[in-house]
């Protein structure tokens, strides 16, 4: 106890600790701190677009997204904008359009060029893009599809059930969750976390999250850099980023293309959801609107589906929802083919053609989407 009588744990003689301990943390003042921030800002502006011409990105005849950047959504906008800017005729769609069984040059688009004589047909089909996401993924980051011609795919196999409807109240994982809306509509399946709602709406919105996510998708193997450092610990995380970006040609066939048949699949019943109240076909409508009043000129392929798969209340259904969808195009002035079933052997599966089934839908087709306007 000293002088004043106060209690103290410091060795006789020691030195007195000092005011402030050391610290490894630097105080910037504030001008420093505005500093800091412009630098930031620049950052977030200039280098997305910076990275356009960094990175170069060869989208010639037969191009389309490879199949491991199906979640690039930052790189379906640049691809979007090459193709307007080189194509009159841009397809939209799932993997009907996208080619799920069939190589780049045997693709719907591709068989379209052929016979048309020219190369003026772009693939912008994204594989699982339902029509949910579909509208999600025109408003957001099909900008640049503007005062173009459009065939946009209509696939009834988003409705041939409640599931697929995204209207079951049972957790249900689908593709393209980012796409989706987050908080109104409500998908009653849709059982995502509160926070990564939010990041989904600040990433649509915010170009340099995009890129950040075009990085994960194309370099990274589709995970963060955290977790990809975690898995390669001992290696560069900037030699990763090899500024090639894979090629379509490079895509293996992800299935064995056989006639369903072949391949055991049985006929179907599909529980077909009622039209009127379809969430698919409600958002369906949303995406054509959205191409519609950006002065495109819009042309929707309705299937085909394999009928010959479904059994007879299979195809009652399928037929009712057809014949729905027909009809409301017709009423609301829509150019439209709703094409009948190919051969029973062209199909890989219920909705999917085989490479002598596109060429059999395009020959169909040819004529009258070059014709609307």
């Amino acid at each position: 106890m000293d002088g004043q009588g106060a209690m103290t744990n410091q060795p006789v003689g020691a030195a007195p600790e000092p005011a402030f301990r050391v610290s490894n943390a630097m105080r910037l003042t504030g001008r420093q701190l505005a500093g800091l921030g412009l630098f930031a800002a620049a950052i977030v502006l200039l280098v997305p677009p910076a990275w356009k011409w960094l990175e170069p990105m060869e989208c010639g005849a037969d191009y389309r997204i490879p199949y491991r950047l199906s979640n690039d959504y930052w790189l379906f906008e640049r691809i979007a904008r090459d193709a307007a800017g080189r194509c009159d005729t841009l397809l939209l769609g799932d993997s009907v359009v996208w080619g799920q069984y069939v190589r780049p040059g045997q693709t719907l688009s591709h068989h379209l060029g052929e016979l048309a004589g020219r190369e003026g047909f772009a693939n912008l089909g994204v594989d699982g893009m339902h029509p949910v996401a579909l509208a999600g993924l025109v408003d957001h980051h099909g900008g640049a599809i503007a005062g173009k011609r459009v065939v946009l795919h209509c696939n009834p196999l988003w409705m041939s059930s409640a599931k697929h409807d995204l209207r079951g109240e049972d957790e249900f994982r689908f593709n393209h969750p980012a796409l989706v809306p987050q908080f109104a509509p409500r998908i009653p399946c849709y059982r995502e976390e509160v926070s990564r709602r939010i990041g989904f709406v600040v990433g649509r919105n915010v170009s340099f999250l995009g890129w950040a996510n075009h990085l994960q998708q194309a370099y990274f193997g589709q995970t963060s850099i955290p977790e990809w450092t975690l898995e390669h610990p001992y290696d560069n995380p900037a030699g990763a980023v090899t500024l090639r970006l894979p090629s379509p040609a490079d895509d293996t066939l992800r299935h064995r293309p056989r006639p369903w048949m072949e391949q055991g699949i049985l006929p179907q019943d599909f529980a077909w959801v009622d039209l009127e109240g379809s969430f698919q076909w409600r958002s369906f409508r949303r995406a054509l609107e959205i191409l519609r009043a950006r002065g495109n000129s819009v042309f929707v392929v309705v299937g085909p589906f394999n009928e010959h798969l479904l059994t007879e209340t299979g195809r009652a259904g399928h037929a009712r929802i057809r014949d729905g969808i027909v009809a409301w195009l017709k009423a609301n002035g829509v150019e439209h083919d709703a094409p009948p079933a190919l051969p029973s052997e062209r199909y890989a599966d219920a909705s999917h053609p085989l490479a002598e089934g596109y060429r059999l839908l395009a020959r169909r087709l040819v004529e009258a989407i070059d014709g609307a306007r």
